[in-house]
């Protein structure tokens, strides 16, 4: 899902569940709704179950998905969602391995045609609305166990979609954000770039290389990435790039790097990240200064790129640019 990359199959929950579901299968999403103490995943996190036992995702890291399965399988009989607790007070915590402390809630929903089960067109527009690359979130009423769709734009949620956070709202319903997938853009096959690609991907991103010259973005020197060989005005424009989307331009050609950041700065990326000396940055200001660019857009700009942790290395400057690009997401707003 979504442009640049694909995830994998714990970020697809929803979509493993409905094909499950479609397939006759049977299928539950099961959901941590809070943890407390040292819980070794974080609210929102889903593991889907099939009505064969099969598993994909996780809520706890391991600890207790055993117990929920027999969980998921009655619950999956009676059409029933039911909340479970685990935590070092309960008899059975040391049996299902959370031994190592803390408490977590999980919500266990069958997929079904009928309340109280989670329903299956609602499912369906939430897989859409992933697909489509939409900030999505569904709220759920524990009360009436009645579920709805909303996006950042409702009052009170821009909040939770900003930081990704899921959980019991002030009213006490159920959260779970579905934000799209971050992408980090990398413009220029240069040695850093090998380095911060690879890095990305584990952390999350879904990168993609752009760089017109084809002797530089290889598949040899770039194994397994997703290159485009277009101009990066062009690449750009044509990949609807967003507020889960980083831009990170690393050639040093104005005739390569600034396009890429003019659509960049058109757009709403939440980072945008330009290799280049202090001397370098200055005359790329002037020039963007030309173009039309204001103060307010040109103090978007992370230059010269990175966090300052001293780094000399291509991959020292990756480690400090991924770095400044997860505070950025993350960081103090």
């Amino acid at each position: 899902m979504g442009a640049g990359g694909t995830m994998d199959g714990y970020d697809q929950i929803p979509e493993i569940a409905l094909a499950w579901h479609e397939a006759g299968q049977g299928a539950v999403i099961v959901t941590v709704v809070q943890t407390w103490g040292s819980a070794p995943r974080q609210a929102g996190s889903q593991l889907a179950i099939s009505g064969a036992g099969e598993m994909m995702g996780s809520v706890s890291g391991g600890c207790v998905e055993g117990a929920v399965v027999m969980e998921a399988m009655e619950a999956l009989a009676k059409g029933q969602p039911r909340l479970l607790r685990y935590g070092v007070a309960d008899e059975t915590a040391f049996d299902v391995g959370l031994a190592c402390g803390g408490t977590i809630e999980i919500l266990v929903e069958p997929v079904g045609e009928q309340t109280p089960a989670f329903p299956i067109a609602l499912l369906r527009d939430l897989v859409a609305a992933r697909a489509a690359r939409r900030p999505i979130a569904c709220v759920t009423e524990f009360d009436t166990w009645a579920r709805s769709l909303c996006g950042p734009d409702v009052p009170d949620m821009a909040a939770a979609f900003r930081a990704d956070l899921s959980g019991r709202d002030a009213a006490g319903r159920m959260v779970t954000v579905h934000n799209p997938p971050l992408r980090l853009v990398v413009v220029g096959a240069v040695h850093i770039a090998q380095a911060l690609m690879p890095m990305a991907r584990l952390a999350g991103y879904a990168p993609l290389l752009v760089d017109p010259r084809e002797a530089f973005a290889t598949s040899a020197r770039f194994p397994g990435e997703v290159i485009l060989h277009d101009w990066p005005d062009a690449a750009l424009d044509g990949m609807g790039l967003d507020a889960r989307s980083a831009v990170v331009t690393l050639t040093h050609d104005p005739k390569l790097d600034d396009p890429a950041i003019l659509a960049a700065l058109h757009s709403d990326v939440f980072y945008l990240g330009c290799l280049g000396s202090t001397r370098t940055h200055a005359k790329r200001l002037e020039r963007l200064r030309a173009a039309g660019m204001g103060a307010e857009q040109l103090a978007r700009i992370s230059a010269p790129v990175g966090l300052n942790i001293g780094a000399r290395t291509p991959a020292e400057i990756a480690i400090a640019t991924l770095a400044q690009i997860t505070l950025a997401l993350r960081g103090a707003r």
